[in-house]
């Protein structure tokens, strides 16, 4: 067994945009359609990107790994796919989350064979299983890389302590976390942890489900079925506090002939330890306006971070 974090690695990604295709999934964006999902990739491609993000439970049936499958086939060697596997959603939404190695070892493979791949360019443990030793869930995902299922591994949605435990079994080359203009504690705990090491940092949430590319009003209703009203941001002064901010990087981005989307995901990619940032799409212009993001310029970045912390 090896200590934590005792082989370095290189970033495989540098301050890159990554297509998250959670959106195009279906389990909690209303009105997602395959015409959508397939042109949302198919521009992707067209703008240069190169690594996708998608997990086994990504759909309800494995949507998002069908909709890459076909996007890729004939061309797998040019792209980079880092999927998930430990958890799922039923019919009626319940998500569920099962890191028993005989369960991921399951998923990884069912998730190969809909995206037409014989390896992963990265595979991560999804989420944490209360029920499930993570030292049992970073053995399995070893043994999957050493019987090349994977050429890279990792592990999402963990504390600095559940980082450790997992990089104390195997080396942990890649790890996913939130982060945005609005949720910055991060930076300061796993960001960093994982930073010190080598270790790749992709980080998510960085439009904060569309609240952070600026076209969603303070007055916006959800319809009924969107999961955005149940969290913390979009409720109550904290909602207020984030108008402030998309208001001030309106200006910015008028002066400065950007999109708020591409303002907000390159201050993410400005961060230290950042390696790259995902941004979930469901249509082509979304994804459009935030392709050539990349880290701000000091005077921009300092711009930016004045304005979070005197409207945040």
């Amino acid at each position: 067994m090896s200590e934590p974090f005792d082989t370095k690695v290189s970033p495989l990604f540098q301050s890159e945009v990554v297509l998250g295709l959670w959106p195009i999934a279906g389990v909690t964006t209303i009105g997602v359609t395959p015409r959508d999902a397939e042109t949302t990739i198919a521009t992707a491609i067209d703008l240069g990107i190169r690594v996708f993000d998608t997990a086994y439970s990504y759909g309800l049936d494995g949507e998002a790994d069908r909709y890459l499958a076909a996007a890729i086939r004939g061309n797998t060697d040019r792209f980079h796919v880092i999927s998930k596997v430990g958890q799922h959603f039923l019919a009626n939404g319940e998500r569920v989350v099962d890191s028993s190695p005989a369960t991921l070892r399951k998923n990884a493979e069912e998730s190969l064979r809909r995206l037409g791949i014989d390896c992963f360019g990265t595979l991560m443990l999804h989420s944490i299983d209360d029920n499930v030793a993570i030292e049992q869930s970073a053995e399995a995902l070893l043994k999957m890389r050493e019987a090349g299922l994977a050429k890279r591994i990792g592990v999402c949605n963990a504390n600095v302590q559940q980082l450790r435990r997992f990089a104390a079994v195997c080396d942990c080359e890649a790890i996913q976390c939130s982060l945005n203009l609005l949720q910055r504690e991060n930076l300061e705990t796993v960001i960093a942890d994982a930073s010190r090491h080598d270790c790749d940092v992709l980080v998510y949430w960085t439009l904060m489900k569309g609240l952070l590319a600026g076209k969603i009003s303070p007055d916006h209703v959800f319809p009924p079925g969107d999961s955005r009203p149940g969290y913390a941001v979009f409720q109550g002064q904290r909602r207020v506090q984030a108008h402030r901010v998309v208001d001030e990087l309106k200006k910015i981005a008028l002066e400065t002939d950007r999109s708020v989307a591409d303002l907000s995901v390159s201050w993410t990619l400005s961060q230290p330890g950042v390696t790259a940032a995902l941004v979930g799409a469901r249509r082509p212009d979304q994804i459009r306006e935030v392709a050539s993001a990349r880290p701000l310029e000091p005077k921009m970045l300092d711009r930016v971070t004045i304005a979070i912390h005197d409207n945040g």
